[in-house]
């Protein structure tokens, strides 16, 4: 695992002052790729950096009825050995659209479809330390599809009124950024 980054692009100048000597896969698997770079600083010290590139555009979907209510999703979290609360999330593989990823993840983990769809915002999540970037959708108009979980999904949904889950944002029961920026977002725009 020692092959090294397309350096030439990464050379030059980057933003703030900052110059790459090197970088150095160190880990890879299908959703991640890890690198240690050997940097030179604003300043123009040696240093390091270790960076974690996403392979997929993150996504998020606020699925919003004519009622007022949306739809949350319960799972399990390995990383945390927990269970959280988020709007219904996934990953988009380059070559899909994230509007196309934003409709499957939809259907996937809460098993509905909808007519109108508008993006709400886009995010960089963690960025000292990746390049993690997500897209989060709203969507109206919605109808029944079927859910479709996949094999590390252990997904129970719940339809609540909007409100409620903005509340449950304040008082720190939904902890997952995506889902907290995108809440506290549409909070803003009601």
């Amino acid at each position: 695992m020692s092959d090294k980054r397309p350096i030439e692009k990464y050379l030059a100048e980057k933003t703030g002052g900052w110059k790459t000597k090197t970088a150095t896969t160190v880990y890879e698997n299908p959703w991640i790729k890890i690198f240690h770079e050997e940097v030179i600083t604003p300043k123009g010290t040696d240093g390091i950096y270790g960076v974690v590139h996403f392979k997929n555009t993150a996504i998020g979907v606020v699925p919003i009825d004519n009622e007022g209510n949306t739809w949350l999703v319960k799972q399990s979290r390995y990383t945390l050995n927990q269970y959280t609360w988020e709007i219904p999330e996934g990953g988009c593989p380059q070559g899909e659209s994230p509007l196309a990823a934003a409709k499957r993840e939809l259907e996937e983990e809460v098993g509905l479809q909808a007519n109108s769809w508008q993006e709400l915002m886009t995010m960089h999540l963690s960025n000292s330390v990746t390049d993690e970037f997500c897209v989060v959708f709203v969507a109206r108009d919605l109808f029944a599809g079927q859910q479709q979980l996949e094999a590390t999904e252990d997904i129970e949904y719940r339809k609540l009124p909007l409100h409620e889950a903005i509340e449950m944002v304040k008082r720190g029961e939904i902890t997952d950024g995506i889902s907290v920026a995108a809440l506290l977002r549409v909070a803003l725009d009601l």
